[in-house]
């Protein structure tokens, strides 16, 4: 599996960059997971929208699905330009049922319901689900190719069943919204200790902090998590690839 970190802050994107959205690649499909702002425009410097095979939500946060109705859009236009692959598929749970709505467009694009008790075969990708702790209904997946895997947490703040869900993972991609000693609970986000502890207790082979708040010095979040977690961490970046 290749992983492209398309997009990695919280809330909104700095200037130039963008919220949540991570490019997945195996055997020839493209997998996007979550769609936030900017996402789309820093995409197509690695694929064009039309190449897309998947789309995959873990909820209707606007940092994570702000750009759907402009991918759509695209897909739109060059259909129109003589450049289609069909519908795609956009998987996204149905607990907020306007935001699950969002993902059918035309002929375009098609909604796909998932929960915490789907099995979901996405290309060459076997996806799982776990519900998160966060203001809205959010779901973390474990998404498995070939006999590796990714944990992405989505937003939430520490859960005990992430230990064994996420056990053994071989990427951890963590949100990490708040530092070390604040309270990040309330917030339903995780702090960078949070996230050394998951990474630890879960056995990750390799922790990625994501989701990343827009204060402080961040390398301060790698030098907390690894107070607790022994393993390679690294800080997401726009851009960072990562071959499993």
């Amino acid at each position: 599996m290749k992983l492209t970190i398309i997009g990695h802050w919280g809330g909104y994107p700095k200037a130039g960059e963008a919220s949540t959205g991570y490019l997945l690649e195996h055997d020839g499909f493209t997998l996007l997971v979550d769609c936030g702002s900017g996402v789309l425009s820093h995409l197509q410097k690695y694929i064009d929208p039309t190449e897309l095979d998947a789309v995959l939500i873990s909820h209707y946060h606007p940092d994570h699905i702000a750009d759907i109705g402009v991918l759509q859009h695209a897909l739109l236009i060059q259909y129109f330009l003589g450049k289609s692959k069909g519908t795609l598929p956009a998987y996204g749970h149905n607990e907020d049922a306007h935001g699950f709505r969002s993902l059918t467009y035309k002929q375009f694009m098609e909604a796909h319901e998932y929960n915490e008790n789907s099995k979901l075969t996405i290309g060459p990708f076997s996806v799982t689900f776990v519900k998160t702790k966060h203001p809205v209904p959010c779901y973390g997946m474990r998404i498995e190719a070939d006999g590796k895997s990714i944990f992405y947490t989505a937003d939430s703040a520490f859960k005990h069943s992430f230990v064994t869900f996420g056990q053994d993972a071989d990427l951890l991609l963590c949100e990490c919204n708040f530092y070390g000693g604040m309270d990040a609970s309330g917030a339903g986000h995780m702090t960078s200790l949070d996230a050394g502890r998951l990474a630890h207790e879960s056995g990750a082979k390799k922790l990625i902090l994501t989701h990343l708040p827009h204060f402080g010095d961040l390398e301060q979040l790698v030098s907390e998590s690894k107070t607790i977690y022994k393993g390679e961490v690294q800080l997401a970046k726009q851009g960072m690839e990562i071959v499993i």
